[in-house]
């Protein structure tokens, strides 16, 4: 893909993800008015973790708090049980509280909005604080999970070999009006259409721009 044909394969995305339901990262957001907090740990819950999983997990866990001082006076088994079965739920119950304990230690409750501030929480990485940072506080981020960096690099617009890789490849070449969206776009495409294994190629709407880097079959 070249980068002449970024935006308009973009505008084709945008239009195909109306067909498919929204992320669950995007449903908490909206339904929670991009709050930081609520973002930050639902975004903990997805990693390694199906969406529909990571869906009722927040639910239960934000009925019980949504606040980082009522969450801490969760006990962690209270927490373990919420938001079972999420991948290692033990540890992410941990990470929860330490995240909580130290925003009010630290930050006085509240989220902070930088990636470098952010990444320095219990089980926070880099996808995680682009994430809130771009949802959460609007600022520009490119947020890179595996659908980012496995299409980015199928699509041949960027060569890497990590998803950090590929984040730095993006802050470098993508146009930065893309950069919070990009993410939106390319989750829903690349869980319900542009898959891992045998995309399905033949309902793609971007065949003209695509480089179809590492496909060896599709559908």
């Amino acid at each position: 893909m070249r980068q002449d044909q970024i935006t308009a394969a973009l505008r084709i995305v945008k239009r195909e993800i109306r067909q498919w339901e929204e992320p669950v990262l995007g449903v908490v957001a909206r339904k929670s008015n991009r709050d930081p907090f609520r973002i930050l740990i639902s975004c903990l819950l997805s990693l390694r973790t199906k969406d529909k999983t990571t869906r009722e997990a927040s639910a239960k866990l934000f009925a019980l708090a949504h606040q980082p001082a009522t969450m801490l006076t969760l006990p962690l088994q209270k927490i373990e049980r919420a938001i079972y079965p999420v991948g290692f739920y033990r540890t992410k119950a941990k990470s929860i509280h330490a995240i909580c304990r130290r925003l009010l230690e630290v930050y006085g409750g509240t989220v902070p909005d930088s990636i470098e501030e952010l990444v320095t929480l219990s089980g926070v990485g880099r996808k995680t604080a682009n994430l809130v940072v771009t949802v959460g506080y609007g600022k520009p981020g490119i947020c890179v999970d595996i659908h980012v960096h496995r299409i980015s690099n199928r699509w041949g617009y960027v060569k890497t070999k990590t998803p950090e890789e590929t984040e730095q490849a993006l802050r470098r070449k993508l146009p930065t009006p893309h950069w919070i969206t990009f993410n939106d776009l390319l989750v829903p495409y690349g869980q319900n259409l542009c898959q891992p294994v045998s995309p399905f190629c033949s309902k793609c709407k971007l065949t003209k721009y695509c480089d179809r880097v590492g496909v060896k079959r599709s559908r």
